[in-house]
């Protein structure tokens, strides 16, 4: 690194020789010829080690001193006093001043580098202390922001997972790609599940007791939709549509759904029980299906839902309809996926509302072997 040394004398020989000898020694030198000029130069070129002559005519070296403490920017900038007065004398007021050291004229050159090396030696470790702070606050400024956005970040996805799937929310609040619930077509495997008998409770029960009712099921329902890797598409009073293979990818989509529906069976027969001693009637029916959809956002800027759109879905819903309590109605295409997997039977072929063709339809009772 190579210093730069500003030296402020009014007489043209003492800052020749002051010029020379720095310059020879490798030193970047500025020269003023003035107080008034030195000022100037600190503020436009910034040197590392100010030389600065007492007397001068238009403004002497202790107002020159005083002047570069008070600014914030030089306050610590190392200024030499040279003079050839008394030094005793001169150094009381130069340290009044701010100065930081003496030379007297005419100059030592020994004694003039070593005090400038000093000096610049100090003044580099101080350069070090401030670059460090001023790191250490840009660090902090940026954890700060980090912890901000984090704290933010949690708060999104928690008030998200309020209304969506928490695959979903990921999705948005990570932006795992470009744009994961832009409009795509893809095959799916889409679940219904409702209640038997939930019409006729709800016309005699209040509606805290609804309420309660609903709480309850979704609760228990939501965990196992959870996990086995479901996305909610939708809750409707007591009907719940499940989405699998999308946003993301399952390996088996059948039969992740058929296991969820298995255990929601299964699950839902302690729930009943708990019902029952209340005077409550319901059950539960299951519909699934597989087949290709356009899944995507749908909704207007102050509310969007992510939803699928296909004959798939309808079919799903279909089976859910005529599903009897605690069956697992499921499409011929599901049957065939995890046929070597469950305990199923065949209960023909129905007759379902938006469909021409008469549909084979399965009920699942269980899972074949442990689990």
């Amino acid at each position: 690194m190579k210093w730069k040394v500003l030296i402020v004398d009014d007489t043209p020989l003492n800052v020749k020789i002051l010029a020379d000898v720095l310059d020879f020694k490798g030193y970047d030198v500025v020269t003023a010829g003035g107080g008034k000029e030195g000022l100037a130069k600190v503020e436009s070129e910034r040197p590392d080690i100010v030389l600065l002559d007492v007397m001068m005519p238009d403004l002497d070296g202790y107002s020159v001193c005083r002047a570069i403490r008070a600014n914030p920017v030089t306050a610590m900038l190392p200024v030499v006093m040279v003079t050839a007065l008394d030094p005793a004398q001169e150094r009381v007021k130069g340290l009044e001043a701010g100065a930081d050291d003496f030379l007297a004229k005419p100059i030592n050159q020994p004694e003039l580098f070593a005090r400038v090396q000093s000096l610049l030696r100090i003044k580099e470790f101080h350069d070090q202390v401030v670059t460090q702070a001023r790191e250490l606050a840009e660090w902090n400024r940026l954890l700060e922001q980090r912890v901000a956005e984090g704290v933010q970040q949690i708060e999104k996805m928690s008030r998200l997972k309020r209304f969506l799937s928490p695959r979903i929310a990921d999705l948005i609040v990570t932006a795992a790609s470009d744009d994961p619930l832009k409009s795509h077509r893809r095959e799916i495997t889409v679940v219904f599940i409702d209640l038997r008998g939930f019409t006729a409770f709800t016309d005699t029960a209040e509606p805290e007791e609804v309420m309660a009712v609903l709480g309850e099921y979704h609760e228990r329902m939501g965990k196992l939709i959870m996990a086995h890797n479901g996305t909610i598409e939708h809750f409707a009073g007591d009907g719940i549509m499940i989405l699998f293979n999308d946003p993301l990818p399952i390996e088996n989509p059948a039969m992740e759904a058929v296991a969820m529906a298995i255990a929601m069976q299964a699950d839902f027969r302690a729930l009943t029980g708990l019902w029952k001693k209340r005077g409550y009637d319901l059950q539960m029916g299951i519909g699934i299906a597989q087949g290709y959809a356009t899944l995507g956002v749908i909704g207007f800027e102050s509310r969007r839902d992510y939803t699928a759109i296909g004959s798939v879905c309808n079919l799903a819903s279909r089976l859910c309809s005529e599903a009897k309590a605690e069956q697992i109605l499921v499409s011929q295409k599901v049957f065939g996926l995890v046929e070597e997997l469950v305990i199923a039977e065949s209960i023909g072929e129905l007759s379902l509302k938006g469909f021409q063709k008469m549909i084979p339809t399965f009920n699942v009772i269980a899972r074949k072997g442990p689990g």
